[in-house]
């Protein structure tokens, strides 16, 4: 959908739009973990910024980022098997129920909403093939499909989407009672050169690499899964 600015602004703005909290992909429902530790007694408010860096650097960037530079080249390029096995792998590496659940509902949703937003020939094909089932329509790739079709740069993308994470980590460790809105800000601050860092490694990557190793997250994950009350859907 052409909105008559500049390239370079129109890139931002679409940026922008995709990584606000109002933005009705669902993060909001998420903790990505973070209920899980903290029903544990595994985290406070001292050690939630660095859980935090690990989760950037050792699940989300090796797993999602990295399918999300992935998506968006193969969205660029037109190839759209590649995609699939991009979306499918990515879909695999989560080895827990809600963790799946939680990218496909959020992908889904977002891409929904994205198409209406922003339009465009690469979200219509690539909702085509999640209608037919052949791809799951993880939230990473969603994302990579929707900057690739608005000609978002695939560092910017990547850059973006990590910081949404950050910001809808941080905001459920405020309902969580784990922070407070000052020390939010300046977690998300802090976090400037680990998004740097997880977006660079994310670019170097390939299709084989992808995938985060994180056992204890995973254990927290299946632990909350199986909790009587939950605030958070993962």
């Amino acid at each position: 959908m052409s909105t008559g600015v500049g390239p370079a602004l129109d890139h931002l703005l679409v940026s922008l739009q995709l990584t606000d909290s109002a933005f009705p992909s669902g993060l909001y429902t998420l903790s990505h973990g973070l209920e899980g530790y903290l029903q544990a007694r595994r985290v406070d408010a001292a050690t939630m910024p660095e859980l935090l860096e690990d989760l950037l650097r050792h699940s989300v960037g090796p797993a999602d980022a990295t399918a999300l530079a992935l998506a968006h080249r193969a969205a660029t390029a037109g190839e759209w098997d590649e995609l699939v096995e991009i979306d499918q792998r990515l879909f695999a590496s989560k080895l827990n129920r809600e963790l799946r659940l939680a990218s496909t509902r959020t992908g889904r949703q977002m891409l929904e909403t994205v198409r209406l937003a922003l339009g465009g020939a690469e979200l219509d094909r690539y909702t085509a093939l999640v209608v037919a089932k052949r791809s799951p329509g993880c939230q990473a790739v969603a994302a990579g499909v929707a900057y690739a079709a608005s000609g978002v740069p695939v560092e910017q993308a990547v850059a973006s989407d990590l910081f949404a994470f950050c910001v809808s980590f941080v905001s459920a460790a405020l309902r969580l009672r784990l922070t407070d809105h000052r020390r939010a800000q300046i977690t998300l601050r802090s976090l400037a050169p680990v998004i740097a860092e997880t977006t660079a490694a994310a670019l170097e990557r390939e299709l084989a690499d992808l995938g985060g190793c994180v056992p204890v997250a995973d254990a927290m994950s299946g632990r909350h899964e199986r909790a009587e009350a939950r605030m958070f859907v993962s």
